[in-house]
């Protein structure tokens, strides 16, 4: 019993006077402090990250938006104008100018309409092979 009792005490002063003191005590404060710097640091930084994002996303859709309202505004002018206004009577109440005269003309027949429908694309346009291009490319021809 005493010499569990002598292991203890000696225990107790190796932990006292080893670990605890007062060079021990100051690493271990730095340490905490380092950690915790270092977790603020990272965390705020991501936090500016994310609202810096936030911030340029919020910017293309204010840019988005004034330009959708100026082109809306650009589209009520053009309502407004008179060359629409001509227009807009020309094809919805077929009113023409003076010495202008309409013509109506008939439907296309079948074979006008099936005309150009036997050409194919690939007829159309003949690609060089990807070594042909590669040789031009090379040689500079």
């Amino acid at each position: 019993m005493q010499k569990l009792k002598t292991r203890l005490r000696r225990l107790y002063f190796r932990i006292k006077h080893d670990y605890f003191s007062f060079d021990n005590i100051v690493f271990a404060v730095a340490i905490v402090l380092c950690f915790f710097w270092t977790y603020s640091s990272i965390s705020a930084m991501s936090r500016n990250w994310e609202l810096s994002q936030k911030i340029a996303t919020r910017k293309r859709e204010l840019a988005l938006l004034k330009l959708e309202v100026e082109t809306a505004e650009m589209e009520n002018t053009y309502y407004k104008s008179a060359e629409y206004q001509e227009l807009s009577a020309r094809a919805k109440q077929d009113k023409a100018l003076e010495g202008e005269n309409l013509v109506y003309l008939p439907e296309n027949s079948e074979t006008a309409k099936n005309k150009y429908k036997t050409l194919s694309v690939e007829e159309t346009i003949s690609e060089p092979s990807n070594f042909s291009q590669w040789m031009s490319f090379i040689f500079g021809t």
